[in-house]
């Protein structure tokens, strides 16, 4: 989310097999770039690796310009056979720009300034508008960890393990 020239990314740490918990730790965010990229990631894990990987690869090849990765990746992930059957959605930032990447060929700038992806993202989504509306004397940083502690008590596929990471 960005709030108050601020961007702050999170995700709690809970991957799930069917309906049971397979992991409770599991690190989807990562930063790229030194730590001026952030990327999180929903779906399938081995899915967003080869996914984080891709959009590392294009970052590079970029020179760092993150819209123009985000749809260099989105391009190559809808034309290519296998990579159109990945299951994952990325979330990337920096201290700039906040950009959703879905494997329909979509580059998303959300409104509001509010990104969400994953089984706990409308409800994440939903609780960082309100504290964006109610609240504007949080951080960014602050929202995002209220927001998905509240998507935790909620959903069943959310834990309250979370990592939150700022682009620098």
């Amino acid at each position: 989310m960005r709030h108050n020239g601020e961007i702050a990314l999170g995700a709690d740490g809970q991957a799930t097999m069917d309906k049971h918990v397979a992991k409770s730790n599991v690190r989807k965010v990562r930063k790229l770039q030194n730590g001026k990229v952030v990327t999180g990631f929903a779906g399938s894990t081995a899915d967003a690796f080869m996914l984080l990987d891709k959009f590392e690869e294009k970052l590079s090849g970029y020179g760092g310009q993150l819209r123009r990765a985000a749809i260099e990746l989105a391009k190559e992930w809808r034309k290519d056979q296998y990579l159109r059957k990945l299951e994952a959605m990325m979330v990337v930032c920096d201290k700039d720009e906040l950009l959703i990447i879905a494997g329909s060929g979509d580059v998303l700038e959300p409104d509001s300034d509010v990104a969400a992806i994953g089984s706990g993202a409308m409800y994440a989504q939903a609780a960082a508008l309100a504290l964006k509306k109610h609240a504007p004397h949080l951080t960014a940083r602050q929202m995002v960890e209220d927001a998905l502690h509240i998507a935790a008590d909620i959903c069943i596929y959310t834990n309250h393990n979370l990592m939150i990471e700022q682009p620098s």
